[in-house]
């Protein structure tokens, strides 16, 4: 390294460090305001309402769609647009949350008096206790700031850092006690890779109308004719429409290398007894992870009354953006 990016890197080391031991110390001040706070969000019964301004602003509005995403209806309400009409959006059974590490910022001064218009309750995230703010709250959330990692201690960074940290243990608290699920966060992320992770299924990417199929009495021309119809490079060996055994293309070319009386065999001599299946309902992802466990490039596809319904095949899935 030259000098240049060697000092990059003790800077940046230097701010992490700072961040890392302020999170660190907001542990030791999670009291009982801070459950309490948690509570009241938990019991609210219309939203919570996120105000501030300047870099404050902007992690309460990264709150609120954690929050949205995580099923607490929340919404952002700017500090100052709301001092000139936004108050609108204030409803009754809203609760207030206002982030300002000082607490004392004019537009919040003006603000504040009248952000309760139904007596609504207002939870303060400030890192001065004495500020205006902090004591016209019903509940105090003091997030504990030594220094900015901004060299002139002025630019909010590890105070921004903690807002965001509170953030996050509020939402993952609520999440925990409103029994937030994986299966309730997919309804709010249908979209993107991780709407396909949560949403897609087997079913969804299976080849449903390639069914390969024999009988155990077919012969070795007629199932590599299967096989080679359906390009899967699988069949499924059927008795009385329930799987009893498959082959795959690689079964087929093992058994060439060690006969040469190839016209007596039948699938029965060379099928896999009661092969690995999966189950058509199951997420896209666990699909693709049982084929990498298996070391497979397809396995056969079964309903829940175990009925053959298709082929899933690696492809099906990687070429949804998956990564094995």
């Amino acid at each position: 390294m030259t000098d240049r990016t060697n000092k990059i890197k003790k800077i940046a080391e230097e701010v992490l460090q700072l961040e890392a031991q302020t999170i660190e110390k907001l542990v030791g001040h999670l009291d009982e305001n801070f459950a309490e706070s948690v509570d009241m969000l938990y019991k609210c019964k219309g939203r919570v309402i996120f105000t501030g301004i300047g870099k404050s602003g902007v992690i309460a509005m990264k709150i609120v769609a954690t929050l949205n995403s995580t099923g607490t209806p929340a919404i952002f309400m700017h500090s100052t647009d709301a001092i000139h009409g936004d108050l609108g959006i204030v409803q009754k059974e809203d609760v207030i949350v206002c982030i300002s590490k000082s607490g004392n910022s004019p537009e919040l001064k003006t603000l504040i008096p009248y952000v309760s218009i139904y007596n609504n309750s207002l939870i303060a995230i400030t890192s001065n206790k004495d500020s205006y703010l902090a004591q016209n709250s019903s509940k105090l959330i003091y997030v504990p700031i030594d220094k900015e990692a901004c060299p002139n201690n002025l630019a909010p960074t590890t105070s921004t850092t903690a807002q965001l940290v509170i953030g996050d243990a509020i939402a993952v608290c609520l999440m925990k006690l409103k029994g937030f699920k994986s299966n309730d966060f997919a309804k709010y992320h249908p979209g993107g890779m991780l709407g396909k992770q949560l949403n897609l299924k087997i079913k969804d990417l299976m080849q449903k109308k390639s069914c390969p199929s024999i009988s155990k009495e077919t012969v070795l021309k007629d199932i590599i004719i299967e096989i080679n119809k359906h390009k899967q490079g699988i069949t499924a060996v059927l008795e009385q429409e329930k799987i009893i055994g498959a082959i795959t293309d690689g079964d087929i070319r093992r058994i060439l290398e060690t006969t040469t009386t190839i016209d007596k065999i039948k699938a029965a001599d060379i099928m896999n007894e009661n092969p690995i299946s999966i189950k058509e309902d199951i997420l896209a992802v666990e699909g693709l992870n049982i084929l990498k466990q298996k070391k497979v490039n397809q396995l056969l596809v079964i309903n829940s009354k175990n009925e053959y319904t298709g082929v899933i095949h690696t492809l099906d899935i990687l070429k949804e953006g998956f990564e094995i």
